[in-house]
């Protein structure tokens, strides 16, 4: 394994996790490393490592075992919920988004650390610049698509709630097929209501992140109509 770069942090070294195991450096049955092993291999933070291994625990990769360590239990994850959402319906969708994210957001602004604050600048800062042209270039869409979804999980993940979490990273592949579906660029970026959202989580406004993710949310419904 090769040090994490700071910019990747959960969501990425949760995929090199995964793709470990399902390498089989790993094996079914075999006792991961510790999470100071796992800091030092991905050179991340505790709060980094520990949030990508409870991602696995939910998604049946990994089973925690008191006083004994963290085992694998499957070479996969589970993609059932990701299979049902992505049968579901776009409103359906929407309003279970709706409940996750703003429910979320208030969370995240009560419980967010030094290293969520951190996080959540720099996810803001790449989402927006990839955001930025009056409409991205072709090719370009799904990085800045990428980049919109991965600022709205930092925000999740600040909430330190491992089950939302998990929620939204089975959400992800459709909620990225829905934004492609769409242009991308400073006319859709609703740049002004991310800061804002993310501003309130740093500031540790509840209802402030709330309002800001309701209204997100409220763009995206219209946008749909």
């Amino acid at each position: 394994m090769q040090p994490v770069r700071r910019q990747t942090l959960i969501a990425q070294v949760t995929e090199q996790l995964r793709a470990e195991i399902a390498g089989g450096r790993w094996p079914v049955g075999s006792r991961i490393p510790t999470e100071t092993e796992l800091r030092e291999l991905t050179g991340t933070a505790r709060n980094t490592v520990r949030e990508a291994v409870q991602a696995l625990v939910h998604a049946g990769m990994l089973e925690r075992r008191q006083g004994s360590g963290t085992y694998v239990l499957s070479a996969c994850a589970s993609s059932a919920l990701g299979d049902y959402f992505s049968a579901a319906r776009d409103t359906d969708l929407l309003e279970l988004r709706e409940a996750l994210d703003v429910t979320a957001a208030g969370l995240a602004a009560l419980r967010r650390d030094e290293d969520d604050i951190i996080e959540l600048r720099r996810l803001l800062a790449r989402r927006n610049e990839l955001w930025s042209p009056e409409r991205v270039a072709a090719g370009s869409e799904e990085e800045a698509v990428r980049a919109d979804l991965a600022m709205h999980r930092g925000i999740v993940a600040a909430s330190h709630n491992t089950v939302y979490l998990e929620f939204y990273d089975s959400l992800v592949p459709v909620l990225q097929e829905q934004l492609e579906e769409f242009p991308v660029g400073a006319a859709t970026s609703y740049e002004s209501g991310h800061i804002t959202l993310v501003e309130a989580v740093i500031a540790g406004d509840a209802q402030g992140a709330r309002d800001a993710a309701q209204h997100l949310l409220n763009e995206v419904r219209l946008r749909r109509r």
